[in-house]
């Protein structure tokens, strides 16, 4: 997929747990692995808001897109 999501290097970056981040954005764990993992179709601009405030970034920062080969 062109969409690389890289929630997983920012939770790293920022020291945060996926638990914690889950826990604050109010959704399950297994939701938020889907998320890291790219396994989901779509995100609400809503989920990504509240992962941008708690984590101190920018969108940019988490979805970056790489054109396929």
């Amino acid at each position: 997929m062109a969409i690389i999501i890289n929630l997983d290097v920012m939770l790293a970056k920022r020291k945060v747990r996926s638990k914690e981040l889950a826990e604050f954005i109010g959704i399950t764990d297994q939701n938020l692995s889907l998320i890291k993992t790219g396994k989901v179709k779509g995100i609400r601009l809503s989920t990504l808001n509240a992962i941008c405030k708690y984590l101190d970034c920018q969108p940019g920062d988490i979805l970056e897109y790489r054109p396929d080969p």
